[in-house]
């Protein structure tokens, strides 16, 4: 009864779910996993993705708990996912909350790019682009394209003194700007565009973002 405790089954939209127990030893976690893959209610076809957990395995070690799992015929596995990160996908994190600054204006035809976060502290003209894996913050009239989040992040913003872009891009939902749009960025204030749970791109008052975004703050004390 034990080892079977050690491997949770649950459904999802498209195929199983095998949660591992990441507290046991990995050669422990190996009988149980076969025990349940013979269960005989797994007898259709269904596809598997394997959950550590918080456990570390190798590639060889993911590999033999996938052939164990190949024993039931019925089950195909697609993946594995954990709930660390390895040493790679920590130093992309570190460079994607990290932020660049550039001093100057952003020609047509241009562009500049940053890992993290990008402050331009001047004007992005027509044709002119910036891009960031975190935010874009422009100190200056955006009249070019901006593109926040490349590297996946939902939650990154767009902010500028004065938004006048062509195009504004977050993670992979991009908005032209029509000229109903552009009305919304005729106001002198700063102004910021975000991506609503709806998948669309909304712009609003800059002094708004504190409560769209609080995450962005990372300032301690005061209030």
């Amino acid at each position: 009864m034990l080892l079977k405790n050690l491997v949770n089954i649950k459904g999802k939209n498209k195929g199983l779910v095998l949660y591992l127990d990441d507290q046991c030893a990995y050669s422990e976690l190996l009988p149980a996993l076969k025990a349940k893959v013979s269960e005989p209610a797994l007898d259709s076809d269904t596809e598997v993705t394997i959950h550590l957990n918080k456990r570390y395995c190798t590639e060889s070690q993911i590999a033999e708990l996938s052939e164990i799992i190949a024993t039931n015929p019925h089950l195909k596995v697609v993946g594995a996912t954990s709930d660390i990160l390895t040493v790679k996908e920590s130093d992309q994190l570190i460079l994607e909350r990290q932020s660049e600054t550039y001093v100057g204006i952003v020609r047509s035809g241009q562009i500049v790019k940053a890992e993290g976060d990008l402050v331009v502290i001047g004007d992005v003209n027509p044709n002119g682009r910036v891009e960031a894996g975190g935010s874009v913050y422009v100190l200056g009239r955006l009249k070019g394209a901006a593109h926040a989040g490349t590297k996946g992040n939902r939650d990154a913003v767009i902010a500028a003194s004065w938004l006048e872009a062509t195009q504004l891009k977050i993670h992979d939902e991009l908005e032209t700007m029509t000229d109903e749009l552009s009305s919304l960025s005729e106001q002198p204030e700063m102004e910021c565009a975000y991506l609503h749970t709806n998948g669309t791109i909304i712009i609003d008052r800059l002094q708004e973002l504190r409560f769209i975004r609080p995450q962005i703050s990372t300032f301690k004390g005061g209030s």
